[in-house]
């Protein structure tokens, strides 16, 4: 019998060389190492300010692996939510048992010689369109967006998603409010009525803060605005977003850890688009159970995808099995160092604002183990007073103030 022999656990960062932004400077991916030496890969682990806890945390689901049939993915699940009390609750312990679910799946389509997709549903969609999100570091002006805009409709992609929103948290005033309408006009103007904007909100504003900006957003017709009030006021904040504004569809999902967060706000009628993430919604083993929750309301998918190129792979697998995909999140082409790409050795590309999903075996990327050696690192990734670990750089800054702007 094939057994686990060991998981191991990279965490790997650019820190060194000072090139990291804070949003894209860490990736925590597993490798399971079996008896007989087959190996498959999980990540990214979400190590966001809590790279060594996350850590922990997969060092706990080794020790319970280790020495256990990797291909009953279903009752190892299962065994670890018994000994896990707080699996439901922790963050720490879904990320980790997320990375090391996918990386079994990885396994198992190896010794399967078959891609994910075909054992979780079979081909669906042999492409997913994509949209670009990370485009707009250091865009302040909205000629500074419409310019970037149009480089990444250049590039082919038909969608994107930004956040227009500067460094404004909790309450807007109407000046920042008329200053993202300009931003959110100069990107429309830009790429034309046949290209898709998505507004990106980080979930960082009060209720009625949210409803004059999503009123004020109702113009531009967005595919849909995310994550518009914080996630602790989603049930009766969405409600009142969802009464005065029907028209304007709502994202959210993407720090949802289980599938009883996702049934919550399905079953009130809140979202128009889920978007969880496979890295902390238990891999493909939640994604499934997801899935078929938002098949059963009628909900549309468009998966939370930013963490690193091993998500990346593992997230299009998901995608090519899904009915009701509406659309993939991409930061794959705009992570600032090239570093991420080389992991997978840069093997998936975009045609026509689509990828193509690949269909070898497992997630279907060979894993540069020497590049994971070489960017090895112990620590945690870089604290910004001015700009969150959620901020793509050059965002979260307060631009009334031009010595921040250097």
């Amino acid at each position: 019998m094939v057994t686990i022999k060991d998981i191991e656990i990279y965490s790997v960062s650019d820190l060194a060389t000072a090139r990291a932004s804070p949003w894209a400077s860490v990736s925590i991916i597993v490798r399971v190492v079996t008896g007989d030496g087959q190996v498959g890969y999980g990540g990214e682990a979400v190590p966001t300010l809590r790279v060594n806890q996350v850590v922990r945390a997969i060092e706990e689901v080794r020790r319970f692996m280790i020495g256990k049939d990797p291909f009953r993915i279903e009752y190892l699940f299962r065994e670890w939510y018994k000994h896990e009390f707080y699996i439901s609750r922790s963050f720490e312990a879904v990320t980790a048992y997320s990375a090391v679910d996918i990386a079994l799946h990885d396994l198992l389509g190896k010794y399967l010689s078959a891609p994910i997709y075909q054992f979780m549903g079979g081909l669906v969609n042999e492409k997913i369109k994509a949209y670009a999100n990370g485009w707009y570091n250091d865009c302040v002006t909205p000629d500074d967006f419409a310019r970037k805009a149009k480089e990444v409709v250049s590039m082919g992609f038909r969608a994107m998603k930004f956040d227009p929103f500067g460094p404004y948290f909790d309450q807007m005033d109407e000046e920042g409010l008329e200053e993202a309408v300009e931003r959110v006009r100069a990107v429309k103007e830009a790429v034309g009525k046949y290209v898709d904007i998505l507004i990106e909100t980080h979930g960082r504003f009060n209720v009625n803060t949210a409803i004059k900006m999503v009123k004020a957003m109702e113009q531009f017709n967005p595919l849909f605005i995310e994550e518009p009030v914080h996630p602790d006021l989603n049930f009766e904040g969405l409600a009142k977003i969802k009464a005065v504004a029907p028209g304007v569809r709502i994202a959210v999902g993407e720090r949802i850890i289980s599938v009883e967060e996702a049934l919550q706000l399905l079953e009130r009628g809140l979202v128009d688009v889920l978007q969880p993430d496979i890295t902390n919604a238990l891999g493909f083993t939640g994604m499934g159970r997801i899935r078929a929750l938002t098949e059963t309301y009628g909900i549309e998918l468009a998966p939370h995808n930013a963490f690193g190129p091993v998500q990346h792979a593992a997230t299009l697998q998901f995608d090519a099995s899904t009915y009701n995909l509406l659309i993939q999140e991409s930061f794959y082409e705009f992570w600032p160092p090239q570093w991420k790409r080389d992991i997978i050795n840069n093997a998936i590309k975009l045609e026509d604002g689509y990828y193509r999903v690949p269909n070898r075996p497992g997630l279907g990327v060979d894993v540069n183990e020497k590049a994971l050696t070489e960017m090895r690192f112990e620590g945690m990734e870089p604290f910004h007073e001015e700009e969150p670990v959620w901020v793509i750089k050059g965002r979260g800054r307060d631009t009334s103030n031009p010595e921040l702007l250097i």
